[in-house]
């Protein structure tokens, strides 16, 4: 089978339908727009989420909160994936990157203590959590906060 000889399954596929081709095509006259009113009109229509003038929803909810703008945004790792590196390995978030263990590294990582660490890592984050540091050092390995 070649690339030109590709077709889509029957039935699949419909006319399009065309528009304003006198009364007989099912369509023609007011072309689907009904009569008059703003929606019928050349460029006519209203803004999305217009209500006809009522108050609209997002105006009646109220504010609530903010979003501080100096918060640091942090990729949470817990020790269980860190049994993918090799006994004596460096742990920091550029290694992490390169094993596929994070997509991308924010303002830093946070080592979190979920699961068993089995190898001896020397650990290099941002954050690391109580729990994690204890599992890490009771495996042999080092963790330090950069």
């Amino acid at each position: 089978m070649k690339i030109e000889e590709l077709k889509p399954a029957a039935g699949s596929t419909h006319k399009k339908k065309i528009v304003g081709r006198g009364i007989g095509s099912g369509v023609g006259k007011t072309s689907g727009r009904g009569h008059k009113g703003q929606k019928a009109r050349s460029g006519g229509g209203v803004r999305p989420g217009f209500e006809g003038g009522q108050m609209p929803l997002y105006r009646r909810l109220p504010k609530r909160g903010f979003t501080n703008i100096f918060a640091k945004k942090y990729v949470a790792v817990n020790v269980e994936v860190l049994d993918k590196f090799n006994d004596g390995d460096e742990v920091t978030a550029e290694t992490m990157l390169e094993k596929g263990i994070i997509s991308k590294v924010c303002d830093g990582v946070k080592i979190l203590g979920r699961g068993e660490v089995t190898k001896k890592l020397n650990v290099k984050a941002a954050k690391i959590s109580a729990s994690a540091k204890e599992k890490i050092e009771k495996a042999g390995g080092k963790a330090e906060v950069m």
